[in-house]
């Protein structure tokens, strides 16, 4: 792949990891309650559903997901359960600090942050989609293993870093301690943002299904 070429598929995707959403959520979540391990952990396990989705979309995923609005409707709704429970796991546990050491809470460590992370990009269809339209530019017929494979750890890399950058800087900026002092507030405004997203995605699920049923 030309440097051009690469270049300009890693500002696509430095672009797109830095739209805000429910992963967003998610790690400054996985951040608040458990410290920076645990965001690390929640960034780099989404990296990672993110490399595994351009794996897939590369195989052809992606225009499966688009030739089926079912599957993808369904997809959606399972993505809007998780949202949901993510919310409800947020509003019954008591706000969690870290300790004065750095120490990590055992109920949200780095390990239930890693789950939520790769689970809240993995259960995305709109990844695939945005993948399949995304490669569209840089993917040839007659392209090598290599090349696709740069492809793959070009988005998954960028995703992983933009997300431990977010960590990161929160840490270094004393965000994470006034996010703390006021952590009881944050967790309910989390668990509302995580509803308000479950609504909207099952809302455009439940919109699709109803549209492919009329058309049967």
């Amino acid at each position: 792949m030309a440097l051009e070429a690469w270049l300009s598929l890693a500002l696509l995707c430095v672009l797109g990891a830095m739209t805000p959403g429910p992963s967003l959520a998610v790690v400054l979540g996985s951040t608040l309650r458990g410290g920076p391990a645990a965001g690390l952990a929640a960034a780099l396990a989404h990296g990672l559903a993110v490399g595994l989705y351009a794996l897939l979309t590369v195989a052809g995923l992606a225009a499966l997901l688009t030739a089926s609005s079912t599957l993808f409707a369904l997809l959606q709704l399972a993505a809007a359960g998780y949202l949901v429970y993510l919310a409800r796991s947020a509003l019954s546990q008591r706000a969690a600090m870290t300790t004065a050491n750095g120490g990590i809470p055992s109920q949200d460590g780095p390990r239930m942050a890693a789950r939520d992370g790769f689970m809240i990009a993995f259960l995305n269809p709109k990844l695939a989609v945005f993948m399949l339209a995304l490669f569209a530019p840089f993917i040839t017929a007659d392209q090598g293993l290599g090349a696709k494979t740069v492809l793959v750890l070009t988005i998954g890399g960028i995703d992983a870093l933009w997300y431990s950058v977010v960590v990161l800087v929160m840490v270094r900026s004393g965000l994470l301690s006034v996010l703390e002092r006021n952590a009881i507030y944050v967790e309910r405004l989390y668990a509302v943002l995580l509803l308000a997203l479950a609504v909207f995605v099952a809302s455009r699920a439940v919109g699709t299904l109803a549209s492919t049923m009329g058309r049967l």
